[in-house]
């Protein structure tokens, strides 16, 4: 069963006025296993999340969750699926067990059963001293917490998170990753879009690159990693003066140099790994330039999905889908299927 789709979409299409979100994306999601999307703000995300959801209708295309269609099937869809959005989407006028009970009976579950998962999950999410306060009384990090225990109550098959890491702090990042960790572990697939690399690093079975609404590379992470060949050089001055660093050991590199002028670190792809390092102390040297970090990495998802989209990480949005406004300019680069 375990290779059996139970998130299967084909050919999705759809557009918001002139923008057009998402362009003939496949996606297969095996039981029991987890699915990265990553990709920029605007690439498409988050609509993805609200088709499966049935939250939006697409243009073109099909999905299915746990074998129901979720353009025909919207009411069956629901009842195996689990969501958390970008943003907390708990009622603030209640407690935090209450919420917890509003939508355990919403999903019909018996009393006993409710309280039981209600107690269950608040001990979970850290969040039994506050369960009896109004929500609104909580802060930003408590209130995602909620709303992960809330899209976890009904037990649902098939779990769909969108930047579910939004507005937690580390420790809290971190139990939200033990969470789905146990959650696969018992049987659940988890469709999960993120733009902490390290995230879909330490949960993905399988990732998939999306670009403006487009699927630019799949694999794994060690395959995607490999797409960016070398080792990465990254050293930084005593006396920040980063030009200087950067011209000395340009030659040296086999790519170009990335250089970030704010904390005065220049990254440069090598070929030779550990093995230049005394050729680019040497080199400082006679430039007189004295090193206060230097050091040798491999490829992380961050370089990749850097190479990959043309653009670096940043902050996640609100929403993925104007309604309105004018199209960005479209590359389209091709899908490279790395599985």
């Amino acid at each position: 069963m375990r290779n059996q789709p139970v998130i299967l979409a084909e050919g999705l299409s759809k557009s918001f006025g002139n923008i057009q979100a998402l362009r003939e994306v496949d996606l297969s999601v095996s039981a029991g296993s987890v699915l990265g999307l990553l990709g920029p703000n605007g690439a498409g995300k988050t609509t993805t999340v609200r088709i499966l959801t049935t939250l939006l209708l697409p243009d073109a295309g099909s999905a299915w969750v746990a074998g129901f269609d979720v353009a025909r099937q919207p009411a069956s869809v629901r009842q195996v699926i689990g969501l958390a959005g970008q943003s907390a989407a708990v009622d603030e006028h209640l407690t935090g067990r209450e919420n917890l009970l509003m939508v355990g009976r919403l999903y019909h579950l018996g009393r006993g059963e409710t309280h039981r998962r209600g107690a269950e999950l608040l001990e979970r999410f850290d969040l039994v001293e506050a369960a009896e306060r109004t929500v609104r009384t909580w802060s930003g990090g408590m209130r995602r917490r909620l709303d992960l225990a809330v899209s976890l109550i009904g037990q649902p098959q098939v779990l769909l998170l969108d930047e579910p890491s939004s507005g937690l702090d580390p420790r809290g990042r971190h139990q939200l990753w033990q969470t789905i960790g146990r959650l696969v572990d018992d049987g659940t697939s988890v469709l999960l879009t993120t733009q902490y690399l390290e995230e879909a690093d330490q949960l993905a079975d399988h990732l998939v690159v999306i670009d403006h609404g487009r699927i630019i590379a799949q694999g794994t992470s060690a395959q995607l990693k490999s797409q960016v060949s070398g080792d990465r050089l990254q050293l930084r001055l005593a006396t920040p003066t980063t030009s200087r660093a950067a011209q000395a050991v340009a030659d040296l590199g086999s790519g170009p140099l990335l250089v970030d002028t704010r904390t005065g670190e220049v990254t440069v792809p090598i070929a030779d790994g550990v093995a230049i390092l005394p050729e680019v102390v040497r080199q400082l040297d006679a430039s007189g330039l004295a090193l206060s970090d230097l050091a040798v990495r491999r490829p992380t998802l961050d370089d990749v999905f850097l190479a990959l989209t043309g653009h670096a990480t940043q902050p996640p949005d609100p929403s993925e889908a104007p309604a309105t406004g004018q199209p960005t300019p479209e590359r389209q680069p091709a899908t490279r299927s790395l599985a």
